[in-house]
This record gives C-alpha cells, sequence and structure tokens, in this order.
C-alpha cells in the first residue's frame, strides 16, 4: 500500500465516522423538536380532555345527574335506581350491567351508547335519543319510551315486539316517528 492510499483511506475514514456523527447530532435535534412539540400540545389540553372520572361499581341511587355531560363516561355495574339523568349526553357511555329502575332517561342523549344488560325496569325514555345504541339483553319492562328515537338501535327481537306494542309519538329533536325508528308494523 503505497503512502497515497494509506491517506486515503484515513480520510474517507475520518468522514464516514464525521458523517456519522453528524446524522446522530441530527437525530438527536428532531427527537429533541418532536418532544417539545408534544409538550406545549400536551400541556395545552384543557383539564376537561383528560377527565379519567368513571362511575363503574358506584351507588348512583337518588342522584341528581340531570343536563349533564357524561360524554363517554363509563357506568359498568353501577347501581342506579331513581337516578335523574333527564336532558344529560350520554352518547358513548357504557352502561353495561346497570341497575335503572324507575330512572329519569327524559330527554337524554344515548347516541351510540352501550346499554348492555341494564335493567330499565320503569324508567322513563320520553324523547331520549338512542340513534345507534346497543340495547342488547336490556329490559324495558313498563319503560315509557313516547318520541324516543331507536334509529339504528341493536335491540332484542322479544323486547322489540314488546316496545311496538306501547310506542308513540315522535321525536323533537330528530323529527323521527317513535314507531318507525323501532320499524314496527
Amino acid at each position: 500500500m503505497s503512502q497515497h492510499q494509506a491517506l486515503y483511506d484515513t480520510s474517507n475514514l475520518t468522514s464516514v465516522s464525521l458523517g456519522k456523527k453528524l446524522l446522530g447530532r441530527c437525530l438527536q435535534i428532531a427527537l429533541i423538536t418532536i418532544l417539545a412539540v408534544l409538550w406545549v400540545l400536551l400541556s395545552a389540553l384543557p383539564v376537561a380532555a383528560l377527565d379519567t372520572v368513571n362511575y363503574n361499581n358506584a351507588n348512583l341511587s337518588n342522584q341528581d345527574f340531570s343536563h349533564a355531560d357524561l360524554h363517554g363516561k363509563a357506568f359498568v355495574a353501577a347501581e342506579m335506581r331513581d337516578i335523574n339523568l333527564e336532558g344529560s349526553d350520554l352518547s358513548n357511555a357504557i352502561l353495561t350491567k346497570g341497575v335503572m329502575l324507575n330512572a329519569n332517561l327524559k330527554g337524554a342523549n344515548l347516541t351510540g351508547a352501550l346499554v348492555d344488560r341494564v335493567f330499565l325496569v320503569g324508567a322513563d325514555l320520553t324523547d331520549a335519543i338512542l340513534e345507534g345504541a346497543t340495547l342488547s339483553r336490556t329490559s324495558f319492562q313498563d319503560v315509557t319510551v313516547t318520541g324516543a328515537d331507536f334509529t339504528d338501535a341493536i335491540l332484542d327481537r322479544y323486547e322489540l315486539a314488546k316496545l311496538c306494542e306501547r310506542a308513540d309519538g315522535t321525536n323533537p329533536i330528530t323529527g323521527v316517528d317513535t314507531r318507525d325508528s323501532l320499524g314496527c308494523r
């Protein structure tokens, strides 16, 4: 190997080493910039966006949640006898395995809610919106559904037949007839 080739190989190694250092430095700067941007964005979120309150397994009997924003909240296996949820936003809420005997749900928005295996016996769903809600294995015995909108809701056949026997009215918000939303004949 000549002296000229040895110098070329050494300078080539030096430029490769400098290139790696430069690339590493650029990646560090990019990572720091991304973390700084994320920090600024997360600190700018309103406190409500970080709300993690759920009501799972809670005893909420006789509580007043009228006109409350409960969008996306979880009420799994909650005891909610005689609860007042009139006019509340329960869209995309999870109410599975709940006990809602004699609950007041007048005008409540349950759009997209999961109301699976819930005892709604004696509840009042007057003018409630249940569009796209999943209401499987839910008991609607003695439930008032005047003006309720069940458009695209999932219901058991037996409960659907029972609801059709007493369904009437038109939802004042959506303008949909209760019997039509249930697909009653």
